[in-house]
């Protein structure tokens, strides 16, 4: 319902809305949306890749590439539970007041699929980025796996099974972005108090408990004990901004392909 109700918003005319796709059933509705038109009309039809399964959105994109060739393509979002416009606004938010190349920056709770894509565009901004998780193993995973895709990344492994662990996370770090589980507290309010190098505190939980202890839901820009803050309500408008302008953009050619950087990009582009 949340994305059909963006679409609308976006300026959409008709939805045709397909639940529970598997990888095998992508190539005939993909097909479906190819072959209806000519080359020249294909601008008008474009698919959006949502649900609440990154992992399972990821593959789906996979395979509607595979089905694209010549001038026969649609352009195709990527969004699957609001990762990449999420991640993308989260970032926005801190370079508004950091210079992000050269920043030192921690993602708590990297290795799920906002925390990964945050860190992603982060070190694609030019920033030195810890990658914090409960298990150090699937933090140098993410790692590796943005290594891949980025070129000179400086990217560092974080073990945080604890409260001391996370404070040490944050030690010297400009920009600390939240992107745990609804409801699970990831940084206490002393840790971020003490990190005398915080300046960003961005929390992207918007279920209380709060990610990072002391910051409100509805936090955009506030200050509080040093770092500017923002609540996930703080940086979902300008999440909402560029949902609502990547659907848009969706139907100005029938080759955009929009994941976490094109998202990213599109975010830039929007009035501040």
């Amino acid at each position: 319902m949340f994305d059909a109700v963006v679409a609308v918003d976006a300026g959409v005319d008709q939805l045709l809305q397909y639940s529970e796709v598997e990888p095998m059933e992508v190539r005939e509705l993909v097909h479906g949306a190819m072959f209806t038109r000519g080359p020249q009309d294909l601008a008008s039809t474009a698919i959006f890749i949502g649900g609440s399964n990154v992992s399972a959105g990821e593959e789906l994109l996979k395979q509607v590439k595979a089905c694209f060739f010549g001038p026969l393509r649609v352009s195709v979002l990527l969004d699957a539970n609001g990762a990449n416009t999420t991640a993308a606004a989260a970032v926005l938010a801190a370079a508004k007041h950091v210079e992000l190349r050269g920043a030192a920056a921690t993602v708590l709770a990297g290795t799920g699929p906002v925390g990964q894509r945050a860190a992603r565009l982060l070190a694609r901004q030019g920033a030195k980025v810890r990658v914090a998780s409960r298990s150090l193993d699937k933090a140098r995973l993410v790692c590796d796996t943005i290594g891949q895709l980025v070129a000179d990344a400086e990217l560092t492994p974080v073990e945080t099974k604890g409260p001391s662990e996370s404070a040490a996370a944050i030690e010297d770090a400009q920009i600390v972005i939240a992107a745990g589980a609804a409801g699970v507290e990831l940084l206490a309010a002393d840790a971020r108090a003490a990190a005398r190098s915080l300046r960003v505190a961005i929390d992207l939980n918007a279920v209380p408990p709060a990610g990072i202890a002391g910051i409100e839901v509805m936090d955009k820009a506030n200050e509080r004990g040093g770092a500017l803050c923002y609540g996930a309500i703080g940086v979902g408008g300008t999440k909402m901004k560029i949902h609502r302008a990547a659907i848009q953009r969706l139907f100005t050619a029938n080759n955009l392909v929009l994941d976490a950087e094109e998202v990213f990009a599109i975010g830039q582009e929007l009035p501040s």
